[in-house]
Parts: C-alpha cells; sequence; structure tokens
C-alpha cells in the first residue's frame, strides 16, 4: 500500500514537472525570468514526454493490489 501511494505521488509530480517544462518551452511561463528553456521547442517535447511517463506510471498502479 505505501509503494502504491509513493509511485502514484511520483507521477503526479513528473506529470505536473513535465506540463510545466512544456509549457516554459512554449514561452507561456516566464518563470525564472533568465531560464534557458524559455522559448525552446525541444523543451515542449521533453516536458511533453515526462509528463507522459508520470500519467503511466500514475495509471499504472491502479493495478497494483
Amino acid at each position: 500500500m505505501i509503494l502504491k501511494r509513493g509511485l502514484r505521488i511520483l507521477g503526479v509530480a513528473l506529470m505536473v514537472f513535465g506540463v510545466f517544462f512544456a509549457l516554459q518551452g512554449a514561452d507561456i511561463i516566464h518563470w525564472p525570468l533568465e531560464s534557458t528553456m524559455l522559448g525552446r521547442g525541444v523543451w515542449i517535447r521533453n516536458g511533453l514526454a515526462l509528463a507522459a511517463v508520470g500519467a503511466a506510471l500514475w495509471f499504472g498502479t491502479r493495478r497494483i493490489r
């Protein structure tokens, strides 16, 4: 039960960070102001990939008993 909860929290954290990275790459979020990720398309792809891994981890834990 503790492992399942930990993996779900990790999955949610990965999704949040992934979306944040993607929005920075899309130049929507400008924080921090001097970030090297701002307006760089590679961070859109990396962020969405990270969010997908987090979603897979979160949904995958539903099968653990």
